[in-house]
């Protein structure tokens, strides 16, 4: 049995009660095995996996989960990273709810950009290619099983979830009726600089060992971010792109040898603050927002060697830096450049002209928390302000919602766990806009 196969025996959810609206399955769950695609029953759903090759080359496994009472809607999750690893806890709720529901391995297996080394093809699979061709198969078999179209097609992910969000938004506006993009890493070669320059700013020029920032200067500046810009007592910071909290505030004085910064690490802040630029001091990505700093160093070198930068295999293998890549002599220029001219016109996801969407009828509700360390949120800002300066007024079909104290995809100083779903649903079936204030809980929504 494959592992796609075996996966579609776990998560599972007790059943849906049967609600009047309903709808029971047309057709035997054996019915939709084939050539590559396995159905398996169980007691409340038909668990369906399959590989897809649209191309040489390109392997690209999903699984969807059929229930036995269908409300109609169907409903594909978004990966994370570049794991391959599907979100089978979200597919086992969703399931329990009624929603057809899907996901893809983004045609490889394993979390690292290695992936890709002699697969070329596994790149674009990732970029769009595996959610886009698991939107055409995976409503077609729901189609198959129910003997009706779904009524609704939606999709909802976060970080890289959020970047596949924003690729189907651009690329294939009739894929799906409305989208729930959370922190979406959608400038993904600049955003993978931005994990470098954090490495080099925290390093002593060829020391790849001994980082200047630990954490515990890290909570400091965190601290110190939130007495200079939070409320009294506040655990967040409400507005951290108007918060100045200069580390050379923090500066050792003489024989002050505790809670203060050295001036080399306080010059290791304030590059990281200020994000990279390139040899002519031209910006080039976004730096880390104050809030957010006690958790650099899960982004500044990879968890498995902390004395290699973070996604270094991206640079090694899509960018085409080979395995004796020395990213001390990275520009953020020239090299920047010449990994964007071979990589974003597939991994990114950056076209402001959502023009196709709106004409579809689709909508779009993008989300980011304000103490993301990972993505930073003025990188939302960034693409909303381009979208709105090249369409005029969007919000018929485009909102954003920017949460305070929100983490990467939820969590952060707030421990907040946030559901769109709901939102995007009222706003797509009823034409009620969605909230700007999403909804927000300290556990599980269907808890």
């Amino acid at each position: 049995m494959s592992l796609l196969a075996s996966l579609l025996l776990l998560a599972t959810a007790p059943a849906t009660a049967a609600l009047p609206d309903m709808a029971a399955p047309a057709l035997a769950c054996d019915a939709l095995a084939g050539e590559e695609v396995v159905a398996v029953a169980t007691a409340d759903s038909c668990r369906v996996s399959g590989h897809l090759h649209p191309v040489t080359g390109s392997d690209i496994g999903f699984a969807l989960w059929l229930p036995a009472r269908w409300n109609g809607r169907f409903l594909m999750l978004g990966n994370g990273g570049y794991a391959s690893a599907m979100p089978l806890a979200q597919m086992a709720r969703a399931l329990a709810k009624g929603y057809a529901v899907a996901a893809t391995d983004t045609g490889h297996q394993g979390d690292d950009p290695s992936f890709a080394l002699g697969h070329p093809e596994a790149i674009v699979d990732w970029g769009w290619r595996a959610v886009h061709e698991t939107a055409r198969k995976a409503p077609s078999l729901t189609r198959a099983y129910y003997g009706r179209a779904p009524r609704w097609r939606y999709f909802n992910g976060c970080s890289t979830g959020g970047h596949q969000a924003l690729s189907e938004a651009q690329r294939f506006p009739h894929d799906f009726d409305g989208l729930v993009a959370g922190a979406p890493g959608y400038d993904r070669v600049r955003l993978n600089a931005g994990f470098l320059w954090m490495f080099l700013s925290n390093h002593r020029r060829g020391d790849n060992l001994h980082p200047i920032l630990g954490q515990s200067q890290l909570d400091l500046l965190a601290r110190h971010a939130l007495l200079r810009c939070g409320k009294h007592g506040a655990r967040w910071l409400d507005h951290p792109g108007a918060c100045h909290a200069d580390p050379g505030a923090l500066l050792c004085r003489p024989r002050q040898h505790a809670a203060c910064l050295t001036a080399e690490q306080v010059a290791a802040a304030r590059a990281i603050y200020a994000g990279p630029h390139d040899e002519r001091h031209r910006p080039v990505f976004f730096g880390q927002a104050p809030g957010t700093e006690r958790q650099w160093s899960l982004y500044w070198s990879d968890p498995r060697n902390g004395s290699i930068p973070m996604r270094a295999s991206f640079w090694q293998v899509w960018a085409g830096e080979g395995q004796g890549w020395n990213w001390w002599t990275f520009s953020f220029g020239r090299d920047l450049d010449r990994a964007r001219e071979r990589l974003s016109a597939t991994v990114d996801a950056d076209s402001a002209d959502l023009s196709a969407l709106a004409a579809a009828g689709g909508k779009l509700l993008q989300w980011h928390g304000l103490a993301d360390p990972v993505v930073p949120f003025a990188d939302t800002l960034a693409y909303r302000a381009r979208v709105r300066a090249r369409m005029g007024n969007v919000s018929h079909f485009y909102r954003l919602s920017l949460l305070a104290g929100v983490g990467h995809c939820g969590g952060g100083p707030r421990q907040a766990v946030v559901d769109m779903q709901k939102s995007m649903e009222a706003w797509v079936e009823t034409g009620h806009p969605a909230r700007e204030a999403p909804v927000m809980s300290r556990r599980l929504p269907d808890e």
